[in-house]
């Protein structure tokens, strides 16, 4: 059963893949564990990890090397991963924003929409201080602040606590599944990030924020 339909007073975005392209930083980093472990990572591997927490997409990368390891050693490559990636994504600028990122925040602040992060990357404030994106949130939630993964709904529940806002009112844009499903298990609107086709539980799907605008973000709840 879909929301009722209710005027968006907050926006709530995912991060990588949705406003700054950091989502090639993760496959250079777990393509290079791979690499270390001797197998083969591909690209088309990477996109079963995205939205997933961090031990559990190392969990999916051993599968895929049909490897078995102890929880000690899962820890340590967790790690090694993660030092890679915060190497990677410390050398970040704003150049890495996406297309249409940053006008639609933009126009959203002039418009009095509340601006919230929903991200499961430890790394979220290092992202955002070197894209400069910081100054455009009214709230950043990000794995620091979480118990649990998507799709379970608690990052965007704790957003929409933060802005003050109610969760009929709050729309979230991601572009991963499990992203989608918080997002519907947390009573919000959902617009999917990707292409055509994909994303099916969103009740829209554009390919970037390029084709978004606040008028069109009040047109596509009002009608949906």
């Amino acid at each position: 059963m879909k929301p009722m339909n209710h005027p968006i007073q907050a926006c709530l975005f995912d991060l990588d893949g949705v406003l700054v392209d950091t989502a090639k930083y993760h496959f250079l980093a777990w393509k290079r564990l791979a690499d270390e472990l001797g197998f083969v990572f591909t690209e088309e591997d990477n996109e079963r990890l995205k939205g997933v927490s961090r031990m559990a997409s190392l969990d999916i990368l051993l599968a895929v090397g049909n490897l078995q390891l102890d929880e000690e050693t899962k820890f340590t490559l967790a790690d090694k991963k993660n030092n890679w990636y915060v190497d990677y994504i410390s050398k970040m600028d704003d150049s890495e924003i996406l297309p249409g990122s940053l006008s639609f925040l933009q126009e959203l602040k002039q418009h009095g929409i509340k601006i919230a992060l929903g991200s499961a990357s430890k790394n979220a404030m290092t992202i955002l201080n070197n894209a400069n994106l910081v100054p455009y949130f009214d709230a950043i939630i990000d794995g620091t602040h979480t118990s649990n993964a998507k799709p379970d709904p608690e990052v965007f529940i704790l957003g929409a606590k933060e802005v003050q806002i109610a969760p009929e009112h709050c729309v979230v844009f991601e572009d991963a599944e499990a992203g989608i499903e918080a997002a519907l298990r947390a009573g919000m609107r959902s617009i999917g990030i990707g292409p055509v086709g994909s994303l099916t539980q969103a009740e829209y799907v554009v390919s970037s924020l390029e084709e978004m605008s606040v008028e069109k973000l009040q047109q596509m709840m009002a009608n949906s």
